[in-house]
């Protein structure tokens, strides 16, 4: 495929790039990442949920994840802030009676103290002192998180002018200390860097304009020299690889 060909696909990547709650089946087949943690977040949540426990899931996304556990809805609550998962959470999650609400995850939760045994985070924004606020004594809280470093790799392939990290507190140890100042006990830390990998520029695109915390001002039209040289890579090694940075926390409310 000539260059011109290679822009205008592009291009139209670029103009259907958009999320539905946090699926990235647009690009499935296309992209692989996560696939090789060295632990399971849904088993380490499975491992300490009972069907008694009130659990909440935090920057839930669509409730992707939540609706996966199979837990008793009325035991459930979640939060999001970002509108349009809002308004997916709002049509999904509220009719089932899981408590949805509307929520910024750093700042005061819309929920009475003491009133979960599991709170789990994937992915998103968290304050410390209002988890242990809204757990219960001895409560559970187990996070996986995006590290500092993620995807600094293709960050630096595809743009011109590279960002400084976006979340530079985004280490374990950070995270760590963090809740062991407020009172909690770690059970479990761990952290990763593992491959990220593409088979189609394209695909690379539409994550890139996802991820757009982490690539600012991308566009295809300004890193068009940056995306063939991308193409090349492709076409040289038959890969574009980059690493992902992930931590795992898992405490306990003393």
């Amino acid at each position: 495929m000539n260059k011109e060909s290679l822009s205008k696909l592009w291009l139209h990547e670029e103009t259907i790039a958009h999320i539905h709650g946090w699926d990235f089946s647009h690009i499935e087949g296309r992209y692989e990442a996560e696939h090789d943690l060295p632990w399971n977040y849904e088993k380490i949540v499975r491992y300490y949920l009972q069907p008694e426990m009130k659990l909440l899931d935090m920057d839930t996304g669509g409730g992707e994840f939540l609706l996966s556990l199979n837990h008793p809805y009325q035991n459930l609550s979640a939060t999001e802030n970002y509108p349009p998962n809002v308004e997916l959470c709002k049509r999904i999650l509220s009719p089932l009676g899981i408590h949805f609400q509307q929520a910024d995850a750093r700042k005061a939760l819309p929920f009475d103290d003491q009133s979960f045994d599991i709170i789990i985070n994937r992915h998103g924004s968290f304050n410390p002192n209002e988890i242990r606020r809204v757990l219960k004594p001895h409560g559970i809280f187990i996070t996986e998180q995006v590290g500092a470093e993620n995807d600094r790799e293709l960050v630096e392939l595809l743009l011109n002018d590279i960002p400084a990290l976006p979340f530079p507190k985004q280490y374990l140890k950070i995270a760590q200390s963090t809740f062991e100042n407020a009172d909690f006990s770690t059970i479990k830390a761990c952290e990763a860097f593992r491959p990220i990998r593409f088979w189609d520029v394209s695909a690379l695109i539409w994550f890139a304009h996802i991820i757009e915390w982490e690539f600012p001002g991308f566009n295809v039209k300004d890193c068009l020299g940056n995306l063939y040289h991308a193409q090349s890579i492709l076409e040289q090694h038959g890969v574009i690889e980059g690493q992902i940075h992930r931590f795992l926390l898992v405490t306990k409310k003393c």
